[in-house]
């Protein structure tokens, strides 16, 4: 049988990293884009890099933007992957108040180049668009694919455009193209910024003594956390369905970021009140009270179903980084 291709974007953030290796563990040949640095920002692959020297290499990796149409366009010709996932964006809700025009061409406008980029192509590939339970913003939980969206950001905001525009796509021109709108999903290999990771990176300082307090914002926001790493193998069975549609990706289990801090410092022996205070700069212009799904089409449709729960998420990255800390 033909080796399949498959082609990411984002492959050295946390998903693409998880994705990559997963992908790369079923045989595929994995092509994945990077930002060109001065300093290497490839830590979260490192682990599987190889060398374009090397005998029978699998996975390549290709300097570009997603606001580079052209860029794109020449490596999916060039490329013909049977398989292209999105998962390049400007991530983080909080930032993209800080820069929403740059948020919402990476967001928005890189994933329709993208899609454009595949169509103008006219080579055979399925599309998967890593859409976002911030589509649905103050909608009332539990969120399912019929759930009204509500963006309350700009990143959420360019998201929408980016989902529609998949939606369009595939009823426009016919292409295997499917969001899937993930849940919160974390991991040791969140970055720093993100609440769960800053909140047990924080706990291993603490613990060692390097570190006395936290500052956080709305503790009172409920979210889905979900495990990254269980997450990607849905965005690859949604891509061996015969016909493409749209995924809700969760839990179904809801926390507050105080129960999620709760359960990180307790598992190093530690009470959170006592290293915890909130800052007002860290709440939102406009804030998402509670995003909780419903994953029962994903189960019904795909057989899958989430394993790890936000408790035991936070002691697995807990335990992390108190390792991590070690070394």
């Amino acid at each position: 049988m033909k080796t399949k291709t498959a082609f990411i974007t984002g492959v050295t953030g946390q998903d693409g990293s998880y994705l990559a290796e997963l992908l790369l563990g079923k045989g595929y040949e994995v092509h994945g884009l990077i930002r060109r640095s001065s300093s290497f920002n490839t830590s979260r692959i490192d682990h599987i890099y190889q060398d374009s020297h090397d005998l029978n290499p699998k996975l390549f990796l290709h300097y570009g933007d997603l606001i580079d149409g052209v860029g794109l366009s020449n490596l999916i010709r060039e490329i013909e992957p049977d398989e292209v996932y999105n998962l390049g964006a400007q991530s983080h809700v909080q930032v993209s108040f800080s820069m929403p025009q740059y948020t919402g061409q990476v967001d928005a406008v890189g994933a329709v180049g993208l899609l454009e980029a595949i169509r103008s192509a006219e080579v055979n590939t399925r599309f998967y668009q890593a859409s976002t339970s911030e589509l649905f913003g103050c909608t009332p939980p539990p969120q399912n694919e019929d759930s009204f969206f509500r963006p309350r950001s700009p990143y959420a905001a360019a998201k929408l455009m980016a989902y529609w525009c998949t939606v369009n796509y595939r009823e426009g021109y016919g292409m295997h193209a499917t969001n899937g709108i993930l849940f919160n999903h974390e991991s040791p290999r969140r970055g720093e910024t993100f609440v769960t990771r800053k909140i047990t990176r924080a706990v291993a300082e603490i613990a060692s003594g390097s570190k006395k307090r936290l500052f956080l914002g709305n503790l009172d926001a409920v979210r889905d956390w979900g495990y990254a790493k269980e997450y990607v193998e849905s965005m690859w069975m949604m891509l061996q369905k015969d016909q493409p549609t749209d995924y809700v990706i969760a839990t179904g289990i809801g926390a507050t970021v105080r129960d999620f801090a709760e359960a990180a410092f307790a598992r190093a022996g530690l009470n959170w009140q006592d290293h915890i205070e909130v800052d007002q700069k860290y709440f939102r212009p406009t804030e998402v009270d509670a995003l909780v799904g419903d994953a029962s089409k994903a189960e019904r449709e795909l057989g899958w179903k989430a394993r790890t729960h936000w408790k035991e998420l936070a002691e697995l990255m807990v335990d992390a980084d108190i390792e991590a800390d070690k070394n």
